[in-house]
């Protein structure tokens, strides 16, 4: 079974920062996209940061290129999202998603197969 497990969410002060992590288990060791979405209640999830799980290509969203950074811990089993100089905009639910094989850009929630159960960040 595919597990992700984010974790880091919080409250913060507009210009602060914080990081997500999500440990994913289960997934098979094939090429994989791991990204980050968010959320707010009555819009669409959007993607902001993606990352081959066994190789180094990133991608991100305009709304977050420069503030935000995606990475994996060597495993390829923990993706983190070290987000600074927050703003209020960023408030959301953060989620945690994989696939199973290399996907150039970010994409759309429908590229992803496995989600998690999400991460409440607050800008304020």
């Amino acid at each position: 079974e595919v597990q992700l497990v984010e974790s880091g969410g919080g409250l913060v002060q507009p210009g602060g920062s914080l990081r997500l992590s999500c440990v994913v288990s289960g997934l098979p060791a094939t090429p994989n996209t791991l990204a980050w979405f968010r959320q707010v209640p009555g819009k669409e999830r959007d993607g902001i940061a993606s990352i081959w799980r066994a190789s180094a290509p990133t991608y991100y969203a305009d709304s977050v290129r420069g503030r935000f950074t995606i990475s994996r811990d060597n495993s390829g089993n923990t993706v983190y999202l070290i987000m600074n100089n927050l703003k209020p905009e960023d408030t959301a639910m953060y989620y945690c998603a994989a696939r199973r094989d290399n996907l150039v850009g970010v994409g759309t929630p429908a590229h992803y197969t496995y989600w998690g159960q999400g991460t409440q960040v607050t800008v304020s």
